[in-house]
């Protein structure tokens, strides 16, 4: 049996809001240039900024 990370990419969670947002330019580049740092298999945009998000939120004290 392998012992590799499934990978979870697609769509999240049904009960998930859809939520767009504008990012400037060079906000754009840094977060791609981010995600190309990643080791294989690159996470997408979204995964990135779900990410980032939640450490915001831990990091004010809103998620546990």
């Amino acid at each position: 049996m392998s012992e590799t990370k499934k990978d979870r990419g697609g769509r999240p969670r049904v009960d998930a809001t859809p939520i767009t947002v504008r990012v400037p330019p060079i906000q754009l580049a840094h977060l791609d240039a981010l995600i190309a740092d990643q080791p294989d298999p690159k996470p997408s945009r979204p995964d990135v900024l779900r990410e980032a998000l939640a450490e915001h939120l831990k990091t004010k004290g809103y998620l546990k």
